[in-house]
């Protein structure tokens, strides 16, 4: 029998702050090349459909973190033109496979759990690298999902004194509108500069090609959380943010290192220090103004970790629905 979990049960079986937890140890892990994290595949599908051109991309994401009792591939589906159907850009599912067996246990909706990681990521390294967790000014540049996520998540890390949420849209006011009834602090400002300014952090979650806020803007101190950026045409940092940083950390060093924000800067993967090392050893600055930044693009591993959480979780509670195949 396989345990199907919809996006309903995922929600219900979600708990944010332990996902943390999670994230931040299978980061470390990924540092320690602890990991089976296989190189995902991007492929056009749908041409012959509505004509020559492909309508979308598939990805498939295995991972497997050494010792645990399942390895998982997400499979996704990113379609540009779904916005104008009413379906989502973004389609995803996780598989969970026994790792000693190689049969399959359960088969989850994948969107709320890539959201969800990705949301710990930031909070993960807001707690290890944040200058005060314990009364935060908090910048997000964007007003997606994502945007609302990363708010959460740091949420249960860190006390928020005050969120701005800026966006060139009017979708600001919704994001600040839906944080704020969920009890965060969160209010919409008219420019990135004003989301910035004398922020402790800094998100940037976007789609963005070019950078979205000014890097004169940023707080002695400051950390920035980078976590649009995954193509080498999409780029959120100026970068003078990259070359002024104390230190820039990464998930994956060697496909941060080809996003348009690395990329438009002087550094290599190289120079990046793998977020999962001050996540297990801390990490001391330099000087109290100095600048610290982490860039992500996200990894399998994350899927693979944060599924089996919920999947645990929805077993405990007799959630989902069996299915023979």
């Amino acid at each position: 029998m396989v345990l199907v979990l919809s996006e309903a049960d995922v929600e219900r079986q979600l708990e944010l702050a332990s996902l943390v937890d999670v994230v931040a140890e299978t980061l470390v892990r990924q540092a320690a090349g602890a990991v089976e994290r296989p190189e995902r595949p991007h492929f056009p599908v749908g041409a012959g459909l509505d004509g020559d051109e492909p309508t979308g991309t598939g990805i498939a994401m295995p991972a497997y973190v050494h010792g645990a009792d399942h390895y998982a591939t997400k499979l996704v589906g990113v379609h540009e033109e779904n916005a104008d159907r009413g379906l989502p850009t973004i389609n995803a599912q996780i598989v969970l496979t026994d790792a000693r067996t190689g049969v399959p246990e359960a088969l989850l909706a994948g969107t709320t759990v890539t959201n969800a990681r990705t949301g710990c990521i930031g909070a993960a390294a807001v707690r290890a690298l944040a200058a005060d967790a314990d009364s935060l000014t908090l910048g997000v540049i964007g007003a997606g999902a994502q945007a609302r996520w990363q708010t959460r998540a740091i949420a249960t890390v860190a006390s928020l004194d005050d969120v701005r949420i800026y966006s060139p849209s009017d979708s600001r006011l919704a994001c600040a509108a839906d944080l704020d009834e969920a009890g965060v602090p969160a209010r919409a400002v008219a420019t990135s500069t004003e989301a910035v300014a004398d922020a402790d952090v800094v998100v940037t979650a976007t789609t963005a090609t070019e950078p979205v806020f000014p890097a004169a803007a940023l707080a002695p101190g400051a950390l920035v959380v980078a976590v649009g950026a995954f193509t080498e045409e999409m780029q959120e940092l100026e970068p003078a943010v990259l070359a002024d940083a104390e230190r820039v950390f990464a998930d994956v060093p060697s496909e941060v290192a080809h996003t348009g924000d690395l990329l438009a800067s002087s550094l290599e993967a190289s120079d990046l220090v793998e977020l999962g090392v001050p996540l297990e050893e801390g990490y001391t600055r330099e000087s109290q103004r100095g600048r610290l930044v982490v860039a992500s693009v996200g990894s399998a591993t994350l899927d693979a970790a944060a599924g089996a959480a919920v999947y645990r979780r929805a077993v405990e509670a007799g959630d989902g629905t069996d299915v023979s195949l």
